[in-house]
């Protein structure tokens, strides 16, 4: 029972702090407000270990790179963690690879739920100006904007949501099958 609890801490406060710092790294991307409430608390939370590991890796074409260095490195600490509590030793190049994979899938995860959260207030409460609903609609327009070209609104009825979530599921399907190629079965 111990091992259970320590392993279900290790993993809720492992993939937290790799959510916030992967979402600075999407919102400085997205060129999101970061005098926004809720960017101000991602900036907050992830300077501390941002801004010495900034200073060892710079950026490149206006990405931020050590975020993305700092969310792979927080989760292959969580794995590391996790593996030990289980008793599992495994290689660090397989833990590298399945904290890249595990990266992806949170930044899939992340534009999933932000674009239902954008459906959402579209229907519950439309133009709202509250800094959740605003930042959401930057986080989530860079990529929403290449679907839209695709598939134009019909009838002020936007369907490319839906584009969009079959390539989040059809990614989804590759990372579970490197994760399994990863593991061996």
């Amino acid at each position: 029972m111990g091992q259970q609890i320590l392993a279900l801490i290790i993993q809720f406060v492992g993939s937290f702090y790799a959510t916030i710092v992967l979402l600075r790294f999407l919102l400085q991307w997205a060129r999101a407000d970061f005098y926004n409430p809720i960017s101000q608390f991602v900036v907050k939370a992830t300077n501390p270990l941002l801004l010495p590991l900034r200073r060892l890796i710079p950026g490149f074409g206006g990405l931020d790179i050590a975020a993305l260095v700092l969310g792979w490195l927080v989760m292959a600490l969580m794995l590391t963690g996790l593996f030990a509590v289980s008793g599992f030793p495994l290689s660090p190049g397989f833990i590298a690879g399945l904290a890249l994979i595990k990266l992806a899938e949170i930044i899939l995860n992340v534009y999933f739920w932000a674009i239902i959260a954008v459906i959402a207030l579209s229907w519950i409460a439309p133009g709202s100006y509250h800094p959740a609903a605003i930042l959401l609609h930057q986080l989530t327009e860079p990529v929403m904007k290449p679907f839209r070209k695709v598939i134009p609104p019909m009838g002020g009825l936007d369907l490319s949501p839906i584009i969009v979530f079959l390539v989040i599921n059809i990614l989804e399907i590759v990372l579970n099958n490197l994760a399994r190629g990863l593991v061996g079965y």
